[in-house]
């Protein structure tokens, strides 16, 4: 989705969703060339792996709905493992991975109580 304004320097690139655009300057360095195209690719893949861990938890919030522990509680051991991964990855912050850890394990362990 590229369009050229009147200066043929500025440009804007669609982002994942259609409501919002990303003003870019046209690179013309053969290394910021190469920045940009990393920096696309690892924002592709910080996106999967965020879904990734969306539909982890959605998954999980369907189990302590039907009260199924062994499902819960074998979902929350993988997410953690994902969170920490996310992590150390640099795709989410530490406090935000600790918050949504800390809530999932509050609900496991009063399902696995009951």
């Amino acid at each position: 989705h590229f369009y050229f304004p009147l200066t043929c320097r500025d440009f804007h690139l669609t982002n994942f969703s259609e409501s919002h655009t990303i003003p870019l300057i046209m690179p013309n360095l053969k290394a910021a060339i190469k920045d940009l195209r990393q920096s696309k690719d690892r924002a592709v893949h910080n996106k999967l792996v965020k879904d990734e861990l969306h539909s982890l938890r959605r998954y999980l919030r369907k189990a302590l709905e039907t009260k199924d522990v062994s499902k819960a509680q074998e979902l929350a051991k993988t997410l953690i493992q994902k969170f920490d991964k996310a992590v150390q990855k640099n795709i989410l912050k530490q406090n935000t991975a600790a918050r949504y850890k800390s809530r999932m394990m509050q609900k496991v362990n009063a399902l696995s109580q009951k």
